[in-house]
């Protein structure tokens, strides 16, 4: 059929647009609660009947809508919040399309009530599916009450594929979560079916704002989360990530904001996870609450209809920072004088590590890269020998406080200000041997071998020139690459450690994370991957007797090491138990 070109009806538009933005009810809860904390709301109130397929109602106390805008906020494209190519370059509102309103409104029957803020009397707009705007006074203390119903009721296919009331409610009152972890500083309140469901209060300190969070995420979590804060050259990255023990087995609790808004970003998750993989479990996911904050020129915000994704400018440099942030942060998670976690809150991420709490027993320090392979066997000799006994000279309790007794060749017990301290000998052992080769790597350089036969591997045009591009980075991790061809590589040169892997696999694989993330560090995993093989081999074994003063220097150790709350496969190492815990155990004082 042939048709000339001509302008889409209005409701066509805003149906398509809606397309984009409504996907189902969660879609319309957050787009309205997007508006209430653009309009500074501080109390918003959420009532949705059957899951919010058959209403929604959101009632705020933000500074309304002007009535001579009580039209064009139905109108397509339609904002207060930018009006020059300038202010959308900076745009720090959570909206700025102007699509939302007249999307919601072309599926469903909608009504809005609003006083604004200087204004006398307050005013309704309700739309009926069509371009007909009723304009009429109505009775409204502050803010905005907007009120969905019957969503997709003119679009049969749409309402066909909502799922089940359940299901509907459970993706709204995730949405619900997500907002309000986002804003502290505003009271949410929501009923399903006339039920009150959640309560949330605002959050004036860290204390509330962690209640905030466990009402969310559960106790659990922010009873194993760090709190982090750091900032650097115009970067802050602050909020709380879950210890690795704390994980997940899928990536439920995984929440990031950047100036305010949730969203997912691929060099974001790239940049945590890379974090976390020197102490997670494989397969799991780490669970945390971040903020990250930039500047809003710094991030184009615009980058997808629902504002789920974002484009940062300087996408290395966001990712070097992230990865820095949380991977200091998990190394500083040694024991403190209090016997909990220490907590990772300074400017400066250049800062040199802390200082032991005690003077640590240091073994022979690996001089040389060709040394590695006896650093092992220099690691596991290091508990065979003696220098002081720390108990004999200490008048208060080390972090993980002095040993008492060795359980059945596999544990340490140990006695702290706090109470019991049960240690994992050989996981922490593991750690420390583990974390002492990474050094004496890092810190002679990486010994690399020319290869008696070059690898010659093909690769597309786009790999070879990435390869080129990056040759530093190559060679400053043991490998010489040539292109020798628009469409090949050779290996000549490969690192000592990784004379047994599979080389041109691993090229492929940097070369894959550099264009997609512009860096990489499969390089240094194999490396690690193979350090930690090193490091499980070489440390105390089960049954191994130790004497006293060899686990008090153990503890020593672990306090002076970082990341020496879990081993190398995410484990943790030591756990404790206090007074009031055992108490409880024997009912004493009950």
């Amino acid at each position: 059929m042939n048709r000339r070109i001509q302008a889409m009806p209005t409701q066509l538009v805003n149906q398509i647009a809606a397309g984009e933005v409504v996907e189902r009810p969660a879609s319309v809860v957050k787009e309205l609660l997007e508006n209430s904390l653009d309009a500074q709301a501080t109390r918003i109130e959420i009532d949705v009947e059957q899951g919010g397929i058959k209403s929604i109602r959101i009632r705020d106390n933000g500074h309304g809508i002007h009535k001579d805008d009580l039209v064009l906020s139905l109108s397509p494209h339609a904002t207060s919040k930018i009006r020059t190519i300038d202010e959308l370059e900076n745009v720090s509102s959570l909206g700025f399309r102007g699509e939302a309103l007249p999307s919601i409104a072309s599926v469903s029957n909608l009504s809005l009530k609003s006083k604004w803020q200087e204004a006398a009397e307050a005013w309704q707009i309700q739309s009926n599916n069509s371009n007909d705007f009723a304009i009429s006074p109505v009775a409204l203390n502050e803010g905005t009450t907007i009120e969905v119903k019957d969503l997709f009721f003119n679009i049969p296919a749409r309402r066909k594929f909502l799922r089940t009331e359940k299901t509907e409610f459970n993706h709204l009152d995730d949405v619900i979560k997500k907002i309000a972890l986002s804003r502290f500083d505003v009271d949410i309140t929501l009923r399903h079916n006339q039920r009150p469901v959640r309560q949330l209060r605002a959050a004036a300190d860290r204390l509330q704002q962690e209640k905030r969070i466990a009402e969310v995420f559960g106790p659990a979590f922010i009873e194993q989360a760090l709190y982090m804060d750091f900032s650097i050259d115009g970067f802050r990255l602050w909020g709380w990530v879950g210890r690795p023990t704390f994980s997940r087995s899928q990536a439920d609790m995984q929440y990031f904001y950047v100036n305010g808004r949730i969203v997912r970003d691929r060099v974001v998750t790239h940049a945590i996870r890379q974090a976390y993989q020197d102490v997670l479990f494989h397969g799991r996911h780490p669970a945390y609450v971040l903020f990250f904050e930039i500047e809003p020129s710094a991030v184009d915000v615009n980058a997808h209809p629902g504002k789920h994704e974002v484009r940062f400018r300087q996408s290395r440099a966001v990712h070097d920072f992230l990865f820095r942030a949380i991977h200091k942060s998990l190394a500083d998670t040694r024991p403190v004088q209090d016997g909990a976690h220490n907590v990772s809150n300074f400017s400066n991420l250049e800062r040199s590590s802390e200082n032991p709490v005690m003077p640590s027993y240091q073994p022979g320090v690996i001089r040389s890269q060709s040394s590695l392979s006896l650093a092992v066997a220099e690691q596991s000799r290091a508990y065979q020998s003696l220098i002081s006994d720390h108990e004999t000279e200490q008048t208060e309790f080390p972090p993980l406080g002095f040993a008492r007794v060795q359980l059945h060749g596999v544990y340490v017990l140990a006695e702290n200000k706090e109470g019991m301290v049960l240690v994992d000998m050989h996981a922490a052992h593991e750690r420390i041997t583990y974390e002492r080769l990474k050094q004496a790597r890092e810190g002679e350089g990486i010994a690399a071998q020319p290869l008696l036969v070059p690898v010659s591997m093909s690769v597309s045009e786009k790999e070879a020139s990435s390869a080129e591009e990056h040759r530093d980075i190559f060679s400053d991790l043991g490998f010489e690459l040539d292109r020798t061809a628009p469409e090949a590589l050779r290996i000549r040169q490969i690192p000592v450690i990784l004379a047994n892997a599979d080389a041109e696999q691993l090229v492929r694989d940097v070369l894959s994370d550099l264009i997609r993330h512009g860096s990489s560090t499969r390089i240094k995993e194999a490396m690690n991957e193979v350090l930690g093989t090193m490091a499980c081999h070489g440390s105390i074994r089960a049954n191994r007797k130790l004497t006293i003063p060899e686990m008090n220097t153990l503890l020593r150790d672990m306090e002076a090491t970082e990341r020496s709350g879990q081993c190398n496969h995410g484990r943790p190492t030591w756990m404790q138990l206090t007074m009031d815990e055992l108490d409880k155990l024997f009912m004493r004082g009950q």
